[in-house]
């Protein structure tokens, strides 16, 4: 056309630059169709969950707990999962009193957290009974008996919002002054206070602006402010370093003070502190009592012992020739980078 004269060079040269400034907008819309289409079929993913019956649920009639003791006992337990071929636990019979602490110990895969899931009702027994004061737990109001359980795991579980709102996520209408008193008993105010914000600091998804220790100890926190009567933990304490550790520890302490404690242990200065030590292996108890007493029969126990002992003293023997093993990046009092506090 433009050679005949019937459209002139000035207009295809804009013509071609109308097509290319279109060109960008057209692949954009179809990103957003394309996304659209993700996003629909992300949704009714999630819907689809939202909308599952909860396998475990309470009956119309269930036992509302209102003050509960903390006595839990395992009559002939056995568990077994969903197409799992073998049972993770195995006639399990045990009687715990009121206060008392206990740590399970083991090797990977022995039963001990399918064994203190069955607390909160996590899963149902597939044969015997756990009964909490004497309450069969599946005759039990759920809600009433999860809001006096507290569960501190290995890896904190925070969220993308304020500390104070971490701390009081169990008791959200908690006043700011037993938020604090909480944070002073799991020796976490001092960190908390160091930052320019205090408790109204964001410390993102997972708690990703905190230390290892800090995120530890604001989940300490958060189980005291709920004032639970049974506790279960998860070893806090095996990847920390040694000045954390006696932090974490002391918390601990105060934290267990007074209530019925499951500890899974995987260091022996945690079983220590137990009433009762059960050693756990292929989902049965093997082996039960206390520290010395298990060392002396020499068993399991005394195997993980001497192990751990061995590992312990390869490491002293590592720190001496190469200087202190940190676990954590080095940190100084009181100083903050990027919204977060290095002081452990």
């Amino acid at each position: 056309m433009a050679m005949d004269g019937t459209l002139t060079i000035g207009a295809v040269v804009a013509f071609n630059a109308y097509l290319l400034m279109m060109a960008e907008p057209a692949r954009a819309l179809t990103g957003l169709v394309n996304a659209g289409g993700e996003a629909a079929a992300g949704a009714q993913r999630v819907f689809e969950v939202l909308d599952t019956e909860p396998a475990i649920r309470s009956k119309k009639d269930a036992v509302v707990l209102s003050n509960l003791r903390g006595e839990v006992e395992f009559r002939n337990v056995s568990l077994k999962y969903q197409d799992e071929k073998v049972s993770s636990l195995t006639g399990i019979s045990l009687r715990v009193k009121q206060n008392q602490i206990v740590a399970l110990i083991g090797p990977t895969g022995s039963g001990k957290t399918s064994l203190v899931n069955l607390i909160p009702r996590f899963y149902d027994v597939t044969d015997g009974a756990v009964l909490v004061d004497n309450h069969d737990m599946r005759d039990v109001e759920l809600t009433s008996l999860r809001r006096q359980i507290g569960i501190v795991l290995q890896t904190s579980l925070l969220f993308s919002d304020t500390i104070k709102a971490n701390i009081a996520y169990g008791r959200p209408d908690a006043s700011d002054e037993e938020i604090i008193a909480a944070a002073k008993a799991a020796q976490a105010h001092e960190f908390i206070e160091s930052f320019t914000k205090g408790y109204e600091t964001i410390v993102g998804e997972r708690g990703v602006t905190l230390s290892g220790g800090q995120r530890q100890r604001v989940a300490i926190a958060r189980a005291l402010l709920m004032d639970p009567r049974i506790l279960i933990l998860d070893d806090s304490l095996s990847s920390v370093d040694t000045q954390t550790e006696k932090l974490i520890q002391a918390a601990l302490d105060v934290l267990m003070e007074g209530r019925t404690t499951f500890v899974i242990a995987h260091r022996l200065s945690t079983v220590r502190r137990a009433d009762v030590i059960l050693v756990m292996d292929k989902g049965q108890i093997v082996e039960r009592g206390a520290h010395d007493e298990l060392l002396a029969r020499g068993g399991l126990y005394r195997e993980i012992h001497d192990l751990q002992l061995m590992q312990r003293d390869g490491s002293e023997f590592e720190e001496a020739m190469v200087g202190p093993i940190r676990t954590e990046k080095p940190q100084h009092e009181n100083t903050i980078i990027a919204g977060r506090s290095n002081s452990g």
